[in-house]
């Protein structure tokens, strides 16, 4: 009788590179804590990983930033490279260099990152265990974007308004993993043709939320900056929820206005996308125009039906286009989303209705 073919290992492959013993054992051990993980590959530096690729099939990278030898911006092109559709998760502490880094490195083709604690090693660390075994499992498989070969998942979109939609007065955008990349897209293509105010929640922490509202003032050529308490909603200018702050819209003398707090995290984030998007539909009604990007979750659904059921109207990034279709499914499997496109056809789509 001929053999049976080998029936493969379903749990996810994980490779973690980092020069840190140490930090490398811990990390692995996190990620171990997971049945549907399984780490098969640890290297110190980015050479070292490339000569584990080379004989070790790996499904998603743990990547440091600062490693002797090679560091991870440099290794991330080569990996790429060997494997294209390799997802890769940076590593990195929170300080404004390696924000800078991280943010590169997504443009770049990583997919995601992950902060790694400051103070008090990684041991105990939940939420960092939290986030990083999430995004591992989302970008291996459970929840990332389809192969050429997978259908997209259908979804219905909401029927044309009776009466023609009002011009909008402000546009919300919320995303998370794959998102950045999205995002300079998305602001390179409206450059000079947006006069509305943005409102940006980015599942991102603190120093890096500062550095991407920098990277899109760049690309937007509009002023750009993390939101701050109690500022006016202006025409023409984009705000950026701070890392660590869920950002609202209020109103004081009638004059839209940013209030951020630190209530607790929403879909294990803060900031959130959801209480952004409730707060603007409550003020802003039929003037309000969201955008979900990618990202993983549920997060921005409920939002989305809040704008929808106030007169507002939202659309969401395809699923072929996006690293995961989590937010931005969630979103579009309400019904009530106007259009569910990829992502170049987002900024003509926002363009016409903002004109």
């Amino acid at each position: 009788m001929p053999e049976a073919a080998p029936v493969r290992d379903p749990r996810i492959r994980v490779m973690v590179v980092d020069d840190s013993a140490i930090v490398r054992g811990l990390i692995v051990q996190t990620l171990e804590r997971d049945p549907a993980l399984r780490v098969v590959a640890r290297a110190a530096n980015g050479e070292a990983a490339l000569s584990e690729l080379a004989r070790t099939p790996v499904d998603v990278v743990v990547l440091d930033i600062e490693m002797p030898v090679m560091d991870g911006l440099t290794a991330l092109p080569l990996i790429l490279q060997r494997q294209p559709d390799m997802k890769v998760v940076m590593a990195s502490t929170l300080t404004r260099r390696n924000a800078r880094i991280s943010l590169q490195a997504l443009q770049a083709g990583a997919a995601d990152y992950v902060p790694k604690p400051e103070t008090g090693g990684l041991v105990g660390a939940e939420e960092f265990a939290r986030e990083l075994i999430a995004k591992v499992k989302a970008l291996g498989g459970r929840g990332a974007a389809p192969t050429a070969t997978t259908a997209p998942t259908p979804v219905t979109t909401r029927t044309a308004p009776l009466s023609p939609p009002i011009r909008p007065q402000v546009v919300a955008i919320g995303g998370s993993t794959g998102a950045p990349p999205a995002l300079m897209t998305l602001f390179q293509a409206l450059k000079g043709e947006l006069e509305q105010a943005v409102l940006l929640t980015q599942h991102m922490p603190p120093t890096f939320t500062a550095m991407l509202a920098e990277q899109l003032e760049r690309a937007g050529g509009r002023p750009a900056a993390e939101a701050r308490d109690g500022e006016p909603v202006l025409p023409g200018r984009v705000y950026v929820a701070p890392g660590g702050w869920h950002m609202r819209v209020g109103q004081s003398r009638r004059v839209p206005v940013i209030r951020l707090n630190q209530e607790a995290p929403e879909h294990f984030c803060r900031p959130s996308v959801d209480p952004m998007l409730r707060s603007a539909a409550a003020v802003f009604g039929p003037g309000l125009l969201a955008v979900i990007l990618t990202g993983m979750g549920a997060d921005g659904a409920e939002g989305c039906r809040a704008v929808a059921e106030a007169g507002g109207r939202f659309v969401v990034q395809d699923e072929a286009t996006s690293v995961v279709w989590g937010m931005p499914g969630a979103a579009a499997k309400t019904g009530l989303a106007e259009a569910v496109l990829p992502l170049d056809q987002i900024a003509p789509w926002v363009r016409r209705a903002c004109a």
